[in-house]
């Protein structure tokens, strides 16, 4: 009876053992599974469009519109019709700000950036404001999404002052991972029709704002 009841354990044993195999390898085929169907990583290339985005570009003559002319270029690369300067400052001298009491825009001061949205909102077009990254970016721009970010002109410019601050607004039109060039419509430079700078520069200038950007839906 001892000896029955010995191979009998042992028996269980090794059929509790290969149970154990058999979930184990189970679980690793899932696991395979799972890192097969990750999604894949952005092609390399270009994300976007600058040269559709180009014609909306506009140069600002006033100093501190940067966001109602990023807004504008916005509304015109979606609806085909862009606000002049004139007509856009106006419809946000007359709407209510969320971030402060007032309007949107005082020709004295900065358009927040919590604004934006409620701008473009004016224009039918939904958008977020986002704390986001250049990966995220392609993608978006790949949906055919419209970006406009926060960020150091200085730095973009590389010229002298302060680059430790956000104090400009700039339309992103396409990120080049193969050449290592982000393309914007920069509406505080003279030659910010397409205006290039590399990745690195603007991942700098980006961060000033912590990576501030308004998405359209």
């Amino acid at each position: 009876m001892s000896n029955t009841r010995t191979r009998l354990a042992a028996a269980a044993r090794i059929v509790g053992l290969a149970a154990v195999l058999s979930a184990a390898a189970g679980s690793m085929v899932a696991f395979a599974g799972t890192a097969d169907a990750a999604p894949a990583p952005t092609h390399e290339g270009m994300h976007g469009d600058p040269v559709a985005a180009a014609p909306y570009w506009r140069y600002q003559q006033q100093n501190l519109d940067c966001g109602e002319m990023a807004v504008a270029d916005v509304v015109g690369q979606i609806t085909g019709r862009e606000p002049s300067e004139d007509e856009i400052t106006g419809v946000a001298a007359n709407t209510p700000s969320v971030s402060h009491p007032g309007p949107i825009y005082k020709p004295t001061g900065k358009t927040k950036n919590s604004d934006l949205p409620v701008l473009l909102a004016h224009y039918g077009i939904a958008s977020d404001a986002v704390h986001t990254n250049i990966g995220a970016l392609e993608q978006d721009l790949d949906q055919g999404r419209k970006v406009i970010v926060g960020l150091n002109d200085r730095i973009i410019w590389n010229s002298g002052g302060d680059r430790s601050q956000e104090n400009h607004f700039v339309v992103v039109t396409g990120i080049d991972t193969k050449a290592n060039l982000v393309h914007l419509n920069d509406s505080g430079a003279a030659a910010g029709r397409d205006e290039q700078v590399s990745i690195a520069t603007f991942e700098a200038a980006w961060n000033t704002s912590d990576n501030f950007a308004v998405v359209t839906r």
